[in-house]
């Protein structure tokens, strides 16, 4: 233990030796344009400490080991991602719009890739794609349609299907956000991260095009 922290008390030495002598110009000496710095707690009777934020990224590289909450998100967001396919294939033959049937295609391309990177990342760390408990109940996740909604979108067509489609869709992926936000929290795997920041960036985007649409 004791020889860990003298190497990392070496590597952080070098690391700050060197961003001086790249910042030797400035009035202070001190580092700029390494990022913020963060705040790491100690441990039990140690003092926090102050890592620059690649040093944090490296910290948590070093041991991203999977917690309870990513297990969690991809359990549930297969889940999520299942219904969005459902609903998207419910728009040929219904929809109005082409622009409609063009973001289904869209959201159809990327969920159905995530939901086996999802299903493969549990594959490798060893666990189940349900827990013992069971599937989670759809109540349990934000944005999920409900069955008599999910019944409403089958018997609808044209402008009516598209409004409802449209509805359903957006609140769907504003419950994956809320999922992939919270998970970013609480999580500690980096890759369960990098899945989670597509999923942010991906739905913002496309709930901005579907309000554009109404």
């Amino acid at each position: 233990m004791l020889g860990n922290r003298a190497s990392l008390a070496v590597a952080a030495a070098l690391l700050v030796l060197a961003l001086a002598g790249c910042d030797a110009d400035t009035d202070d000496g001190s580092a700029t344009g390494g990022g913020p710095s963060v705040i790491v707690p100690g441990a039990p009777g140690e003092g926090n400490r102050t890592l620059s934020a690649s040093e944090a990224a490296a910290r948590r590289a070093d041991d991203d080991t999977p917690n309870a909450a990513d297990v969690s998100y991809a359990r549930m967001m297969i889940q999520h991602h299942t219904q969005a396919l459902e609903m998207t294939g419910l728009v040929p033959g219904r929809a109005r719009s082409g622009d409609l049937e063009r973001l289904a295609l869209r959201i159809s391309a990327a969920q159905g890739p995530e939901i086996e990177a999802m299903r493969g990342w549990l594959k490798t760390h060893g666990e189940k794609e349900a827990g013992d408990a069971g599937d989670h109940r759809h109540t349990e996740m934000p944005g999920m349609a409900t069955e008599a909604q999910l019944k409403e979108l089958r018997a609808a067509r044209g402008a009516d299907f598209d409004a409802l489609f449209l509805t359903l869709m957006i609140a769907h992926h504003e419950g994956a956000i809320t999922m992939a936000t919270d998970v970013k929290a609480q999580g500690n795997n980096l890759l369960i991260e990098e899945m989670a920041d597509d999923v942010v960036a991906q739905q913002t985007s496309e709930i901005t095009r579907m309000r554009g649409m109404r």
